[in-house]
């Protein structure tokens, strides 16, 4: 039984397009399916550069800006 269970299932396909487009935007030859080839240190870096992504929007979000 897995644990990582998304909190918003209807997001899905909204965070992996966005999960593409962070991997594009830095350079990690991120494809669908099989990914075995690429490091951990590439693989975290996509995670990583996310979680600052939605924290900045979260947080422009906060003080009433629109994104950018």
């Amino acid at each position: 039984m897995s644990r990582n269970t998304k909190a918003v299932p209807e997001a899905k396909a909204a965070l992996d397009q966005f999960k593409y487009e962070v991997a594009s935007e830095i350079g990690v030859p991120l494809k669908k399916g099989y990914n075995g080839d690429l490091t951990s240190a590439q693989n975290g870096s996509v995670g990583g550069y996310m979680v600052k992504k939605m924290i900045e929007a979260q947080e422009r979000q906060m003080a009433g800006q629109s994104p950018q």
